[in-house]
């Protein structure tokens, strides 16, 4: 008997507010000390001079106050973001899969790469988080070119991208964002069949996405796609949220997942005793 072949779903999340509770371009700023960062960005917005999403590699290339940004810099504030909870989880059972399933795991930022990677160092391969690649002076340090931006469409570039090189099929899409600048890649992935998280209260992005979780826990959003994509049923994703160490407490059943979890053991310490 011939083996039936996996279904392979690619799942892309956004980092700023969506794995974070901060966005960076504010956690650089403070890091800075540079202020008035939400002005800045409002004011972009309003002259729709760049794409949502993509003010902080504006500000960095062309604002005096964000000059003397440097590769450093971008580092030491991916060390300063407060990340959600659970991360580690959610990466690992993407890795495992599950009986018929396999994931392949992405994040998409328009946040400088730099920070994006320094902030899930040890959680998640560089190789697999695309953010805003910007080229810095040999000699100065400074930023004098702006090379790749994945905000608004230039996130559809990157996944088509990913399906092309991964052999993804659009319906097997699953895309996981916050905010405004997530709107084209949503409708994007709607557009084909794909699978669309929003993780936070936006009206516009809630009227977009199938499904709407409110967690300060990442691994939150397997409940819809366990629950709408994969067709657990309840009690099993409630054992498998177990397994990591995680209490479903609280699960508000609607096309608005409010999802409260909380913390047995984190999974990074259940894996060190484990080891023992």
């Amino acid at each position: 008997m011939t083996e039936t072949p996996l279904k392979h779903y690619l799942l892309a999340s956004d980092f700023d507010q969506t794995l974070s509770f901060k966005d960076s371009g504010l956690v650089l700023s403070e890091l800075l000390g540079v202020s008035g960062f939400e002005d800045r960005v409002a004011g972009l917005a309003r002259s729709n001079l760049v794409q949502q999403g993509g003010e902080l590699a504006y500000l960095i290339r062309h604002d005096p106050e964000f000059r003397g940004v440097r590769r450093e810099h971008l580092v030491e504030a991916g060390r300063h973001v407060r990340l959600k909870s659970a991360i580690p989880a959610l990466v690992d059972f993407m890795g495992r899969g599950t009986e018929g399933y396999r994931f392949s795991f992405f994040v998409i930022s328009a946040a400088p790469r730099e920070i994006v990677v320094s902030a899930l160092a040890g959680v998640i391969p560089p190789e697999h988080i695309y953010g805003t690649e910007l080229e810095f002076d040999a000699h100065s340090g400074e930023v004098r070119a702006i090379k790749r931006v994945p905000a608004g469409y230039g996130k559809v570039s990157v996944i088509e991208e990913l399906e092309h090189r991964l052999g993804v099929t659009p319906d097997r899409m699953i895309y996981v964002g916050d905010g405004s600048s997530d709107v084209h890649v949503m409708l994007h992935v709607n557009n084909h069949d794909g699978f669309t998280i929003a993780v936070s209260e936006n009206k516009q992005l809630a009227r977009i996405a199938k499904s709407t979780v409110i967690s300060e826990n990442a691994f939150s959003i397997m409940v819809p796609i366990l629950d709408q994509l994969l067709h657990w049923r309840t009690g099993d994703i409630r054992e498998l949220f177990e397994s990591y160490g995680l209490t479903l407490h609280e699960w508000e059943k609607d096309r608005t997942d409010r999802v409260k979890i909380s913390e047995i053991l984190s999974f990074d310490a259940r894996a060190d005793a484990e080891a023992v």
